[in-house]
Parts: C-alpha cells; sequence; structure tokens
C-alpha cells in the first residue's frame, strides 16, 4: 500500500489532481452550510507585531502573499536552473516556444481588453487570462501518457515556465501599489548579503532563506507585491557550492513536494470558493466573465498556435521531432488552463469581491473547457497515431 502510494505521489499528474480536488473542494465549501464558516476563516486576521510594528493581514492575504512567495521562490529556482544548464541556456531551444509563449500572453489579454475596454472598473484585469497554469497543463500532458511525443512535453514546459517568467514581470511592472522608496532601499542590504553568499559559493542554506524572508518583509511594505521577493532570492541560491554541489537543485528538490501537495491546493481552495447562490445572469455575461473564458480559451489557443505556425511557415524554426500540428493545436488548448496565476493575478486587479467572484466563475469555467479541449485533441491524435503504427505493415 505505501508503495503504490508513492508511486501515485510521484506521478507527473498528482499535483494537478490535487489542484482540481482543492478546486473542488472550495466550490462544495463556499456553496454549503459551511460558507459562512469558509469565509470567516479566510477573512479572519493574524499578526506577527513587536512594541506594535509589524505585519496584520487577513488569512487569505497570507496566504496569497505568503505562501505563494514559495511558489514563485520554486518557479525562480527552475529558472535560474533552466537558464544556467537547461532548456533556456540555448537561444536556438527558446526561439519557438518563447515566440509561442509571447503569442499565448499578448492575445488573450488584447481579447480581454477589447471586451472591456469601455469599463475602466475591470479593465485592470487584462493580465488575468495571459497565464498558464503549469502543473494543471503538464498533469494532463502526463495523461496522455508515452502517446505523445517526448519533444511536446519539453515545448510546452520550455512555453510554461517562459510563461511563467512573463507573468512575474507582468506583476512587477502593472500590479505594484504606490511605493515606498526607503523600505526599497533598506532592501539593498539583504540583496547585498545574499550576492555575497552566492559570489562565493557558499552551501549553507539558512542564511540564504532568513536574509529571503528579510527581502519578502521590506519588500511588502515597500508596495512591490512580495511574492517577487520570491523570485529574487531564488536567483541568489548558488547552483554549484564550493565543493562541487548544488545547493540550488537540493532546494527546488525539497520544495516541489511541500508546493504540489500543500502550497498550491491551499492556494486553490482559499481562492476558487465561487459562490453560486447570488449568481446572476448578467454575472455569468458579464465582459468580466466572457473576456476570461474568451482570452483563455480561444486567445490562447490563437496565440500559442499561430505564433508557432508564423515561426514555421517563414523558416525561422522548425516543428519538434515528432510534433504534429495537432499536437501543437491541443497543446495551445492546453494553455488556456489558466487557474492558479490567473486566480493570482486577479486577486491583485480587484478588491470587490462580486468582481473576484465573477473572476473565479471565468476563470474555472475557461479551464475546464481547456482541459477539454486539450486532452481530447491529444488523445484522438495519439489513438490515431497508434492505429496507423498497427496498420503499417511489417518490413
Amino acid at each position: 500500500m505505501i508503495s503504490k502510494l508513492e508511486r501515485l505521489f510521484k506521478h507527473e499528474a498528482a499535483g494537478g489532481v490535487m489542484l482540481m480536488a482543492a478546486a473542488v473542494a472550495a466550490l462544495i465549501v463556499a456553496n454549503s452550510a459551511f460558507a459562512p464558516l469558509y469565509d470567516a476563516t479566510l477573512g479572519s486576521y493574524l499578526a506577527i507585531t513587536l512594541n506594535g510594528e509589524g505585519l496584520e493581514k487577513p488569512l487569505i492575504l497570507w496566504i496569497n502573499d505568503g505562501l505563494m512567495a514559495i511558489f514563485f521562490f520554486l518557479i525562480g529556482l527552475e529558472l535560474k536552473r533552466e537558464m544556467m544548464e537547461g532548456k533556456l541556456k540555448k537561444l536556438s531551444d527558446v526561439a519557438l516556444p518563447g515566440v509561442a509563449a509571447i503569442g499565448g500572453m499578448a492575445v488573450p489579454a488584447l481579447i480581454f481588453a477589447a471586451m472591456n475596454w469601455s469599463s475602466p472598473e475591470t479593465l485592470p484585469g487584462w493580465a488575468i487570462p495571459a497565464a498558464t497554469d503549469i502543473a494543471f497543463a503538464l498533469g494532463l500532458l502526463a495523461l496522455v501518457g508515452s502517446r505523445a511525443p517526448a519533444a511536446l512535453k519539453v515545448f510546452l514546459l520550455t512555453l510554461a515556465i517562459l510563461d511563467d517568467l512573463g507573468a512575474i514581470l507582468i506583476i512587477a511592472l502593472f500590479y505594484t501599489a504606490h511605493l515606498k522608496p526607503l523600505y526599497l532601499l533598506l532592501a539593498l542590504a539583504p540583496l547585498a548579503a545574499m550576492g555575497w553568499l552566492n559570489a562565493r559559493g557558499s552551501h549553507r542554506k539558512a542564511p540564504i532563506v532568513i536574509l529571503g524572508i528579510v527581502l519578502w518583509v521590506l519588500v511588502l511594505k515597500s508596495g512591490v507585491h512580495a511574492t517577487l521577493a520570491g523570485v529574487v532570492t531564488a536567483f541568489f541560491v548558488p547552483l554549484k557550492d564550493r565543493w562541487g554541489a548544488s545547493p540550488l537543485k537540493s532546494m527546488e528538490h525539497g520544495l516541489e513536494p511541500w508546493v504540489a501537495f500543500f502550497i498550491v491546493p491551499v492556494f486553490a481552495f482559499a481562492n476558487a470558493g465561487v459562490a453560486l447562490s447570488g449568481m446572476t445572469a448578467d454575472a455569468v455575461t458579464s465582459p468580466l466573465t466572457l473576456g476570461i473564458v474568451a482570452g483563455l480559451v480561444l486567445g490562447k489557443q490563437i496565440g500559442v498556435f499561430g505564433a508557432t505556425w508564423l515561426m514555421v511557415r517563414s523558416g525561422l524554426a522548425r516543428l519538434p521531432d515528432n510534433v504534429t500540428w495537432t499536437h501543437i493545436y491541443g497543446l495551445s488548448a492546453l494553455a488556456g488552463i489558466g487557474f492558479t496565476m490567473s486566480l493570482f493575478i486577479g486577486g491583485l486587479s480587484y478588491g470587490d469581491p462580486a468582481l473576484m467572484n465573477e473572476v473565479r466563475l471565468g476563470v474555472l469555467a475557461a479551464s475546464a473547457i481547456s482541459a477539454v479541449i486539450g486532452y481530447g485533441v491529444l488523445m484522438s491524435v495519439s489513438r490515431k497515431t497508434g492505429d496507423d503504427a498497427e496498420a503499417a505493415p511489417a518490413e
């Protein structure tokens, strides 16, 4: 039994399944007799203070600003590793998924902006459909199994990593509150200390973690979104220490199960609770809801597939080995699963609970539609490929 559980949790789709279970649980609780307790718990204030100075936030913000900083820290570790020795090291390997990622962010944002242009209240959420949920997308691709070409997974993984990088830049540039320069100036101190530790190839992880927490507090106080401190801290973790070991890979390996099976599901449970009782037809058909659905479902398909097609047809790139245009279309649909990052950006865009309820509805609906289309297309092309192989005469 224990070995079966270990294999289950090591499966590539396990993180996506946990995420889906947490989202379903949130929907059930938000529309049950436990809804008041759910809302009251997420709204309860937790404080860490000393002589009246410190941090005091509702639980939902401790999750979104605190736990998600660890999520972004893991993304930062993955980005640094990929840039230094992985899929992002060679420009030639990045070109096609990179342009696809740009198209997959730009087109959904433009569709949302066009549908909400006359509404200054909802227009700030233009970046919500620009994001792709890497756990869900890769989880569904894993369910397709060996029937999908290995190169397709590499393409999706690279695209999703670059998509995450784009989301980080968008948050830094467009979702920053009023700046307090003093705290940013103070943040240079832990940055300098982390830079020194990285330069000397320090093998100790605790100093980096402590300095990262200090940086997180100062960035939070400065008005810049605190989760960005997680990404910055990650880039100061040495890939190799003085003895040749890798503190970065060690931390990445240690954090992955905690992020996949605790942090992201907790975030999903706290943010995916759509209250359907007060839902009206106007909310379902509002420009905000429809803009998110159209952006994620249509925008991602048009942006990712269109950018890939233009790169290949222009001769600037070629499709990966054994990958067909039908595979690319299925992958483009999977990219429309926005979930975690879309909900996160939605929380940065709106403070009105009614608008956030529409965001949750749009993100959940679009992610479900994209998942069904993407999985269906990839399974269909896989079965067709398998049938063709069976029908081929033996040599």
